[in-house]
């Protein structure tokens, strides 16, 4: 089970999202956040999927979790270098 729990469409058109992994009633509650580039368009390949996580933190409760990955996910900048630091590895 995956839940949105958090989504924003950037100024350059990438969707980044918080996701959260763990199912209902379940904890600790673990959640990631993920750019999804192709957000809006048609995939050709029609396999859906989720794109990799960019960071992944784990909290009692929802809330904790977003609180977490809040800053990461509301500035385009932070989202940047995230991507970039998950490129050079």
């Amino acid at each position: 089970m995956s839940e949105t729990l958090y989504e924003r469409t950037m100024s350059n058109g990438p969707v980044v999202r918080i996701r959260r992994l763990t199912p209902d009633g379940s904890g600790p509650i673990r959640a990631v956040i993920e750019v999804d580039r192709r957000a809006g368009t048609q995939r050709s390949s029609g396999g859906g999927g989720n794109p990799p996580a960019l960071m992944a933190v784990e909290g009692e409760n929802e809330p904790d979790v977003i609180a977490s990955l809040l800053p990461f996910v509301e500035d385009d900048a932070a989202v940047a270098r995230l991507i970039a630091q998950r490129d050079v590895r």
